[in-house]
């Protein structure tokens, strides 16, 4: 089975991307821990019927990049630190990474995320890749790696300009944004390996029960339809998406638990301008 999940403003299933219509929000926690998407996994779009998402959230946890969460160097100037997570530092140039990624999201709206909140994905991506050196994760191979990127190429609407099909204008792409192929291809493949992580922690604990099925097709997902005059599907027809989306909320809400956790057991400092890292 397929399983969608949406990190750092991308969207994973086991394999691949899926095509919905913003899942962004299984990301950002704007201010804590998530942020939100429109759409986890969106019902299936028949003729006249509408692609309803449901009002799941979902964790984002953005990419790791290499040269930001490095160990405190006494006496080496860096640029800005903007926060402190357990001794690993977060710079003014890994936020403005973060910021620029948003346009490698195939998904993404035309509003753009905060400096505050990329610097919140940035924190909450510190604490996971520091519980992954405690519990080491075997990464995905450059062929998945190669593969997912590929379809990214396909999925991303601005690349239709630039011929994205093609290395030079992919290479374009990137140069544009501020990635060479082989920065973009480490930031990718890192994503992955945080999402793998997040999957086998947490999906093993989560089931869904029928009857849960149910109500979210009575109460949520028929009213929408009602509300925009067309016939909703038959519940045997979007039985499994429903489950994906109910799955999906689940995880979110045991990922934001545990990071709170995290958090709470260690020490992150956000700093502000004009003051001094200790």
């Amino acid at each position: 089975m397929n399983r969608a999940l949406k990190v750092g403003g991308w969207t994973r299933i086991k394999g691949g991307l899926v095509s919905a219509s913003m899942l962004c929000l299984l990301m950002v926690w704007s201010g804590s821990v998530l942020a939100q998407s429109t759409s986890p996994a969106q019902m299936p779009a028949t003729a006249g019927q509408p692609q309803v998402p449901p009002p799941a959230t979902v964790p984002t946890v953005a990419s790791p990049a290499t040269p930001s969460m490095m160990p405190r160097v006494p006496g080496t100037q860096l640029d800005r630190v903007v926060a402190i997570v357990n001794d690993d530092l977060i710079l003014d140039s890994d936020v403005n990474e973060e910021l620029r990624l948003q346009a490698f999201d195939p998904y993404h709206t035309q509003s753009e995320i905060s400096s505050t909140r990329a610097i919140e994905r940035l924190i909450n991506r510190a604490l996971i890749l520091q519980q992954l050196k405690l519990q080491p994760l075997e990464q995905p191979s450059d062929a998945e790696v190669n593969k997912q990127v590929d379809q990214l190429r396909r999925d991303i609407p601005a690349c239709s300009r630039y011929q994205c099909q093609t290395k030079a204008g992919w290479d374009h792409f990137l140069t544009d944004h501020g990635f060479t192929e082989e920065s973009f291809f480490i930031r990718w493949k890192e994503r992955m390996t945080v999402l793998s992580f997040i999957e086998d922690r947490f999906e093993l604990g989560v089931s869904i029960k029928p009857d849960q099925i149910q109500i979210y097709y009575e109460k949520t997902l028929v009213p929408e339809y009602q509300r925009q005059h067309v016939p909703a599907p038959k519940l045997d027809a979007i039985s499994s998406q429903i489950r994906e989306v109910l799955l999906q909320q689940q995880i979110s809400n045991l990922l934001q638990d545990w990071l709170k956790s995290l958090r709470a057991q260690g020490s992150v400092v956000v700093m502000h301008p004009g003051e001094e890292a200790p």
